[in-house]
């Protein structure tokens, strides 16, 4: 196992997974609620952090399944991020008997459609390259991140997001990320654990959409937290952590 982790507190065993463009230090604000009362994990993906770069192409699930048996858990709770969600989802479809609560934080979701005005920013950001810097101020401008550039927390996300995109451009060989197949968008109703669903009410327009697939889960329950944008993890730590705790507990 060459990825970077770290556990804290005792209890039901917990995996964070966090977004792209960001490390593992998204957790910092939800961590010290969780650990109260259980095993909390949080880790680095590959070519963030302290995380070796990609040297071929990734896939993620065989990161999580590695990290998880490192630890030695046969089961967890996963809490994903973005693109982070994304992965919990695949991972709950492809090893639901590891899988004990699923919790979804404004997550992607592979197979998706995603929208002219998303997809044009994402070229915009992309066409800056490699001018690291300009690259991270035009996606920083974006409309997810309002909340966050205009909050204590700026400098945080600045950091976090230019230490990722150096990374990227000076270490990483590869770009390319393995996902199942079909994708997740067509089996979502397949999932089996209990989910929970949190977004803020500052985001893209196809997170109402992104939302409206996921309802095809059996059991999953929607949270909303008003004035967050895609970074709740950080602007509303304890607010998330409540929501959690409550949702691992209850």
């Amino acid at each position: 196992m060459d990825l970077y982790y770290e556990t804290q507190g005792e209890g039901k065993p917990v995996v964070l997974i966090h977004s792209p463009g960001v490390d593992s230090r998204e957790w910092t604000f939800v961590v010290p609620h969780l650990a109260a009362a259980h095993k909390v994990v949080t880790y680095d993906g590959r070519g963030t952090g302290r995380s070796p770069a990609p040297q071929r192409p990734t896939n993620l699930l065989d990161d999580l399944r590695s990290l998880l048996d490192e630890l030695g858990l046969a089961s967890a709770s996963l809490v994903g991020h973005s693109m982070g969600g994304q992965l919990a989802a695949e991972f709950a479809l492809a090893h639901p008997e590891r899988v004990d609560k699923l919790a979804l934080i404004a997550p992607s979701l592979s197979g998706f459609a995603y929208s002219k005005t998303f997809t044009d920013w994402m070229n915009q950001v992309n066409s800056y390259a490699p001018d690291v810097r300009r690259m991270v101020d035009f996606s920083l401008s974006g409309p997810l991140y309002r909340t966050i550039m205009q909050s204590p927390h700026r400098d945080l996300m600045q950091t976090l997001h230019s230490e990722y995109m150096n990374r990227v451009f000076t270490e990483w060989k590869s770009f390319e990320v393995v996902w199942p197949t079909p994708p997740a968008i067509e089996r979502l109703e397949r999932i089996e654990a209990d989910t929970l669903f949190v977004r803020g009410t500052v985001e893209w327009d196809d997170m109402d959409r992104v939302a409206e697939e996921y309802r095809r889960i059996p059991s999953i329950r929607f949270e909303v937290v008003d004035g967050a944008d895609h970074m709740l993890t950080i602007t509303h730590g304890e607010r998330l952590a409540d929501l959690l705790v409550r949702f691992l507990d209850g």
